[in-house]
């Protein structure tokens, strides 16, 4: 069997409308991203989610919390869904950080981690959904790096063809997970 998971990136926030990227701080979401995470739970309610997984960083909790309120679906906040920390560029311009993504694939941000290491906690995420959720369909509410991780984990798209790739919003990315998925067997075991 399987497992189907909905991603969904947590809506905007004050730092996206203003050009910051937030890493680790908590953001918050803005006027629009909360009526985007109710937009997002009219979409989904009805999808025969067990559970939604979210980053347990503000600006994702927030939007599961309106998407998901009153609805007796469970809301599990995760840690290992925490988008990369920035280190010591947590909250700096969208624009500076862009330019050096690509030098920090395998190689940390200064007092922070590498996108590598996103993967890494990824991985040891979808292993323990792979043994605990089989037959089931979950929702992950979390940020760009857990997007990238999930695509490169899940469907082989190198981190590289990523970082730099501009970001295209959709209504949510389905991924398969087979329940016998170890994260041994990921596309991405020569990381």
């Amino acid at each position: 069997m399987a497992v189907e998971i909905i991603y969904e990136t947590h809506s905007i926030t004050t730092d996206n409308e203003n050009g910051f990227a937030t890493g680790w701080l908590p953001g918050q979401l803005s006027d629009v991203g909360r009526k985007l995470a109710q937009e997002l739970g009219q979409r989904r309610r009805a999808d025969g989610i067990a559970t939604v997984f979210t980053s347990d960083l503000a600006r994702a909790v927030e939007t599961a919390e309106i998407a998901f309120a009153g609805t007796g679906i469970p809301i599990r906040q995760d840690p290992r869904l925490r988008e990369c920390n920035y280190g010591t560029f947590n909250g700096m311009p969208v624009s500076e950080l862009a330019r050096i993504r690509s030098q920090h694939i395998h190689q940390p941000f200064p007092e922070g981690q590498s996108y590598q290491d996103v993967v890494d906690q990824t991985r040891d995420f979808l292993t323990e959904v792979a043994r605990d959720w089989d037959g089931k369909k979950v929702l992950l509410i979390a940020h760009s790096a857990n997007r990238w991780a999930l695509a490169h984990l899940l469907t082989g798209v190198p981190l590289e063809d990523q970082v730099d790739a501009p970001f295209a919003w959709r209504e949510g990315w389905h991924y398969t997970l087979p329940t016998s998925w170890t994260g041994m067997d990921s596309c991405s075991r020569n990381d």
